[in-house]
């Protein structure tokens, strides 16, 4: 690490001194001269300090020519921040990063997940415009208490107007100390005049798990969005509460589709809740790193109630080390799609500039010794991220290993689900009314004609068609044929997003989660997924009896 550290920082003083026309450039030039005045010198050996020396001062011209020759003036910041550093990381792996100091603080909340302020997650309104909205209020919190909604454009904070300000310009307004207070003005479908709101900020604690209800009796769904500081106390909290229910838990479902990983610690955490009291959850090992073995240094207690983990190809990082932990160790069935694949370790480091760097130095296996990540070389950025399928490794071209029992499973390509589901697809009608945020907008306007909405309320013909009503006069005309084949759907949609503007995420999340294709088949399984972990724990029994 100290190695790494030290060469970015040469980096940035390399640069510093190409730009003062330090002694850098006349060094530069004799090296060159020298090397074409004595061709028998030899060249220095690959990844040697000689080598390394050269490419530097390589790097150092080049950028001492640009800073003096460019058509413009050159900001250094950019260069080295945005610019050089960044691609040098990216000739390494896809996920090896550096960030600014200001983006590296980002980083570090959104891992803690608390922060002072109103708790509120704001966004663009396009890529184009610097204009944000209010995109959720989290629950609880007193931009929740205020009555901020979805899709709420915000005008002003405390007076200052908000327009052609970026996101992040909007966010820092929006934060500050603890039991101040702060004033935003937003525009909101359905009312003339700007709505104003006065809150006092407060300690906001974004929780990951942004949905959990009894899906049927003694049956938990627990959505994840992420890992972070406090995944684990929030899903033991849950399964404790459903524990001490009539009844007790029959079953869970762990939803983690769309989870883009977070905090190694956490994965172990919340793989830990499954899984007996020292059972590996994961390795990981590189060139300069000695093996690291993660175990449940807790263990579940002997709540060994049924598991379905439901997956896609969106799910990441410490997700998948959760899936293979409990595919591994039979604990519990893995339903989905094959998951997306990211098995490489960043060490996250902080530079004394306050810049951060997250650098891969090792690889994640499962239990069983698979390795989770999926190749990536001659793959595009574009496509390793967001074209799935690249994402997808014939099964003939991966490794295969053995979980506890001997079921058969593979690695090289993120986790194959033991029980695949085809990916759910929008139709080009239900595309387009996403990608238009009809339902937010139409939201609003029907919430601006209610005195209230019971949490019971459910949309019938007449709200049906203020939809259509609505999408008409965006100049979209909804064909009878289309109308009927989606109603189901625009009824499910509008339900949510009316019922997450009045009462938060998870009650809107709940209406769709209820009737989730991919959720009622994974509660189907629950039986076959206890079959299998008494089958685990037989052939564990039989290990401990054997070892004695």
């Amino acid at each position: 690490m100290a190695k790494i550290r030290t060469f970015l920082l040469i980096v940035l003083a390399v640069a510093i001194c190409a730009i003062l026309g330090g002694w850098y450039g006349p060094r530069v030039e004799a090296t060159q001269a020298a090397g074409r005045a004595g061709a028998a010198a030899k060249p220095p050996a690959p990844n040697s300090d000689a080598q390394i020396e050269m490419e530097l001062r390589k790097f150092a011209r080049v950028y001492s020519v640009v800073a003096s020759d460019y058509a413009v003036p050159v900001d250094p910041t950019k260069a080295i921040y945005d610019g050089a550093i960044p691609d040098m990381l990216r000739q390494l792996d896809p996920h090896s990063s550096f960030w600014d100091p200001k983006a590296f603080e980002q980083v570090l909340e959104n891992q803690e997940g608390r922060y002072s302020g109103v708790g509120m997650l704001i966004g663009a309104v396009d890529a184009r415009n610097n204009q944000s909205r209010v995109v959720q209020p989290f629950e609880g919190t007193p931009a929740f208490k205020a009555g901020l909604r979805p899709y709420d454009l915000i005008m002003a904070v405390n007076g200052v107007s908000t327009v052609g300000k970026t996101t992040d310009q909007v966010a820092t307004l929006l934060k500050g100390p603890k039991g101040t207070k702060v004033t935003i003005e937003v525009k909101r479908v359905g009312h003339v005049h700007l709505l104003k709101f006065s809150m006092i900020r407060a300690d906001v604690q974004h929780n990951s798990v942004d949905c959990h209800f009894e899906i049927e009796p003694g049956v938990v769904y627990i959505h994840l969005t992420g890992f972070t500081a406090t995944s684990t106390s929030e899903i033991s909290d849950i399964l404790r509460h459903a524990e001490a229910q009539p009844g007790g838990v029959r079953g869970v479902v762990l939803d983690l589709r769309d989870n883009p990983g977070g905090l190694l610690d956490q994965a172990q955490g919340v793989a830990g809740l499954f899984l007996h009291k020292g059972q590996v959850i994961v390795s990981d090992h590189g060139r300069n790193s000695p093996e690291h073995v993660l175990v449940a240094t807790h263990g579940n207690g002997g709540h060994t109630y049924p598991l379905v983990v439901l997956v896609d190809n969106m799910t990441a990082s410490a997700a998948e080390i959760v899936s293979g932990a409990i595919q591994d160790h039979d604990r519990g069935l893995i339903v989905g799609q094959t998951t997306f694949g990211k098995g490489l370790v960043q060490s996250v480091m902080r530079l004394e500039d306050g810049s951060g760097l997250a650098l891969t130095t090792a690889h994640y296996y499962t239990p069983s010794g698979r390795l989770i990540q999926r190749p990536y070389e001659g793959v595009s950025l574009y496509d390793y991220f967001y074209v799935h399928d690249h994402k997808q490794t014939p099964l003939s071209q991966r490794e295969v290993r053995m979980t506890d029992i001997g079921r058969t499973v593979y690695g090289g390509g993120g986790i194959t689900p033991d029980v695949h589901l085809p990916a759910v697809k929008l139709n080009a009608f239900q595309q387009m009314t996403l990608d238009r945020a009809a339902f937010y907008e139409f939201a609003d306007e029907f919430l601006a004609k209610q005195d209230t909405v019971p949490l019971s309320w459910k949309p019938d013909a007449a709200t049906v068609a203020e939809f259509v009503a609505y999408l008409a006069s965006q100049h979209v005309v909804i064909a009878p044929a289309t109308l009927q084949a989606n109603r189901t759907w625009i009824e499910q949609m509008i339900r949510d997003r009316v019922l997450s503007s009045l009462y938060g995420t998870d009650d809107g999340y709940k209406t769709l989660m209820q009737v989730d294709p991919e959720v009622l088949k994974a509660v189907s399984l629950l039986p076959q997924a206890e079959a299998l972990e008494v089958k685990a724990q037989k052939v564990l029994d039989a290990r401990i009896a054997a070892s004695k």
